[in-house]
């Protein structure tokens, strides 16, 4: 059985899957369903400001240079496409007097101008600012500006989906595992990516929490469940699930900590890879595990009865050894 973990480790190894022990191989042949994060799991996380609309009596240079000193100390993705449009547009930002996160909805920060809000839909809710009908886009990721009490203006960014994440999905699918994502994004931006990719289920705006509380119930539902993503906010998910997969390119260190794998290039399209080789690993073990006892309990019966001497019995030890030492190697092929 060790013979054929190693294999298997090393076998995910060559192609970029870093299995932190064999325990995660063995989880990962039995999987039933593959839940997935979307920003930088399923889309490639390089958000990018497309365009800056602002309300009356703002102007666009106000409203992202606002946000750039807004998210002047996130490392979140839209925070950095945010600074590059500013650094882009050659405006300075501000750094805020002081700061005031909130999770899952957004930024509060005062600066010489006044109070400054940078966030989602939830945050100018929490705060009884309006927001114009207009302004709720159908496709793309929304950032929310307003200034002392009174909306300023929107932001939008987009991500693009991966180039492998729908054949990545097809073939998962093919391997008859149901998909599910979740995901802080709306449920506009969730739906467009589950109708470009195919994915089964998706549940939006989802907190750390919600995550968790959602992947509980996947699992009843369809029993052992992975779980991949990169973000700090998906580690407790990570250390929740059966078997967790981060992304070990743009992932957060936690993220990376609290995973079972890592996949090291960043593609979807490892998932199965991975899958396929904890399946192989599995079937080898069992093969090696059927050789080994099988053998020996001929040669057991064999020596029992007088049959098989000396050189019987050596060839039911240490030939069986190398029998399972070859067919272990079979996984390196992979």
């Amino acid at each position: 059985m060790p013979l054929a973990f190693f294999a298997g480790i090393g076998a995910g190894s060559k192609l970029g899957i870093l299995f932190k022990g064999g325990v995660s191989l063995e989880m990962l042949a039995d999987i039933k369903a593959v839940v997935m994060d979307k920003t930088g799991t399923i889309t490639e996380g390089n958000f990018k400001v497309e365009s800056v609309i602002p309300a009356n009596a703002f102007t666009e240079e106000q409203i992202i240079t606002w946000a750039g000193s807004a998210e002047s100390a996130s490392t979140h993705p839209i925070a950095v496409s945010i600074r590059e449009a500013v650094k882009e547009r050659k405006l300075t930002s501000e750094k805020p007097e002081d700061m005031k996160e909130i999770s899952g909805e957004g930024i509060e920060v005062t600066l010489s101008e006044g109070k400054i809000l940078c966030g989602n839909q939830k945050l100018l809710q929490r705060y009884q600012i309006a927001i114009p009908q207009n302004d709720l886009q159908e496709s793309g990721t929304e950032v929310f500006v307003a200034k002392d009490g009174k909306y300023a203006g929107r932001i939008q960014i987009n991500d693009l989906v991966k180039a492998d994440s729908t054949e990545a999905i097809q073939r998962m699918k093919t391997l008859g595992l149901h998909t599910a994502m979740l995901t802080g994004d709306t449920e506009k931006n969730a739906k467009a990516v589950q109708e470009t990719t195919g994915i089964d289920e998706v549940f939006a705006r989802q907190m750390p929490e919600d995550k968790l509380k959602n992947l509980g119930a996947l699992r009843e539902k369809y029993g052992a469940v992975m779980f991949i993503g990169d973000g700090i906010n998906d580690a407790p998910v990570l250390a929740r699930a059966d078997v967790g997969i981060a992304m070990g390119g743009l992932g957060s260190d936690a993220a990376i900590e609290a995973a079972d794998v890592v996949l090291m290039t960043d593609e979807p399209s490892k998932l199965v890879d991975a899958i396929d080789v904890a399946k192989a690993t599995k079937r080898i073990v069992m093969q090696n595990i059927i050789i080994a006892l099988g053998i020996k309990s001929v040669f057991l019966i064999l020596g029992a009865l007088g049959i098989a001497g000396m050189w019987e019995a050596v060839f039911g030890d240490v030939g069986v050894t190398i029998i399972a030492v070859l067919n272990a190697m079979r996984i390196l092929k992979k």
